[in-house]
């Protein structure tokens, strides 16, 4: 697939520019990191060369300067709040990251813990990490926080805070998902350091949206399709056109939170070094397409499955009927509909075709390669068994996993582990093919093509398992399905 994104160039002018960021302040950068550090995939789906890693490559080339802070509400640890892409609680993905960082060598010392009002289930975090030689700061709520100026500026807000002991120049500050209250642990900390005549700097990192390219830009497009469950919107950041005469790009919040902002600043400082939330960020993440209709391609097929895994919910749960309409208007205003997708309208022709559940798989050359049901098989093991004897330039007659090895399976999940669904799942279809191989030289030229489904765009005309959802991420799958349940 045609890659539109130069990742080393990327990695070069990030850490140059927070370098420089760090040095416009001097002693030291508080630099809030939005988003995921060790697996952005969004970003790798619709920039096609950026790697799901690459905002930690970037760090790990400022490792020597910089630190890591952490961040979790208080609120979210009472409630057990679950991240949604790994399905653990966020208390649990602070040891995870923790862990993480401590492996590839970035200093990773403490945990803030926000929002803190004597919750009962915050002790019992704090012990778990102090067993672990993490160390653990508390801030306090403050009533009237973001707007209340004179309070959160005073001994009683701000200074009411734990204060974060670091060492180094680059402060990172980061947190499982949305919501911690990463920005007020860095203003917090620049009323600390100011206390202790240390001068420090705030900076925000975000990769989205890309403040330098159109709002209507497909990238940009794609980031609104991406939080649409947020409220997120693009705007045109009116304080940078006012006193740069420019347009950039940023989001509501940070849009409504900058004049508030701004006093806080002026509190701490007696001014403020930035003229715009634009001015904030340091993302240079726009400079580096090097392929920009690659990146549009991308960006458009990113739009459509946000609305496909949207229907999705909606047809599980019913609890999102708004977030559908909100990506449903940005597909429009990108002017594109489900058929931008050669294998969704392939997919849907074979199922009419056959009348049966159908799959289909556009492959890095641009071939379209169906599949549908059997009552061996679904629509998705049978895709992949297809597309793998294209690949090898197997004859599609030639039965990869013969019929008497897939009957004893099915047995074994109808009759021993009391499964409904006889088809193989697509995990299953990949451990036969494996056992076979062994003595099949079509099995195993088969299974060396998988790595060439990198990059490639798959749809189904059902809602496929959590299983066949797992399998066709780690190939490096784009999946959508339709809002249908398998039959």
């Amino acid at each position: 697939m045609r890659h539109g994104f130069d990742n080393e160039k990327y990695l070069k002018i990030q850490s140059e520019h927070i370098k420089q960021r760090i040095a416009q302040f001097g002693d030291k950068l508080y630099l809030e990191f939005g988003g995921k550090l060790f697996d952005d995939f969004h970003a790798s789906r619709v920039l096609p060369g950026f790697q799901p890693d690459s905002k930690l490559q970037m760090l790990l080339q400022l490792r020597d300067d910089a630190e890591m802070i952490q961040v979790i509400s208080a609120l979210d640890i009472e409630k057990n709040k679950v991240r949604g892409d790994l399905g653990i609680t966020y208390d649990e993905d602070i040891l995870r990251l923790h862990a993480e960082y401590q492996s590839v060598g970035l200093k990773s010392d403490h945990v803030v813990i926000t929002h803190y009002n004597g919750q009962s289930s915050v002790a019992a975090f704090r012990a778990r990490l102090e067993r672990q030689g993490i160390k653990v700061c508390y801030h306090y709520t403050i009533e009237g926080y973001p707007n209340n100026v004179a309070l959160i500026d005073s001994e009683d807000g701000f200074g009411r805070n734990d204060y974060v002991e670091t060492t180094r120049p680059l402060v990172v500050v980061t947190a499982p998902g949305p919501g911690s209250g990463k920005m007020a642990v860095c203003l917090s900390q620049l009323y600390h350091e100011q206390k202790r005549g240390i001068k420090a700097g705030y900076a925000k990192f975000e990769t989205f949206p890309v403040w330098n390219l159109s709002l209507k830009h497909p990238v940009n497009q794609a980031y609104e399709a991406a939080t649409a469950d947020l409220n997120d919107v693009n705007m045109i950041d009116p304080f940078h056109l006012e006193a740069y005469d420019k347009i950039a790009v940023n989001y509501n919040r940070d849009i409504e939170i900058f004049p508030v902002l701004n006093s806080l600043f002026e509190g701490i400082y007696g001014e403020n070094p930035y003229k715009s939330p634009t001015d904030m960020g340091v993302n240079m993440l726009g400079f580096c397409m090097c392929d920009e209709e690659a990146c549009c391609d991308a960006a458009r097929h990113e739009i459509i499955r946000r609305y496909y895994t949207a229907l999705n919910r909606l047809a599980v749960m019913g609890d999102n009927e708004n977030e559908v309409n909100k990506i449903a208007l940005v597909m429009k205003k990108a002017q594109i509909t489900t058929e931008y997708r050669r294998p969704t309208v392939a997919a849907k022709a074979r199922k009419e075709e056959s009348g049966l559940s159908a799959a289909a798989i556009e492959l890095q050359d641009g071939t379209i390669i169906t599949s549908s049901s059997s009552e061996l098989l679904g629509p998705s093991a049978a895709l992949i068994l297809n597309a793998v004897k294209h690949l090898a330039g197997i004859d599609h007659n030639i039965r990869l996993i013969p019929q008497r090895m897939i009957e004893p399976i099915q047995r074994t999940k109808v009759s021993f582990l009391h499964g409904k669904n006889p088809r193989l799942h697509t995990d299953e279809v990949l451990v036969a093919l494996s056992v076979l191989s062994i003595d099949d030289d079509n099995c195993r030229r088969a299974l060396e093509q998988l790595p060439k489904f990198d990059g490639c765009q798959v749809h189904s005309t059902v809602m496929l398992s959590e299983v066949d959802h797992k399998i066709f991420k780690k190939l490096g799958v784009g999946l959508t399905c339709d809002p249908v349940r398998k039959v």
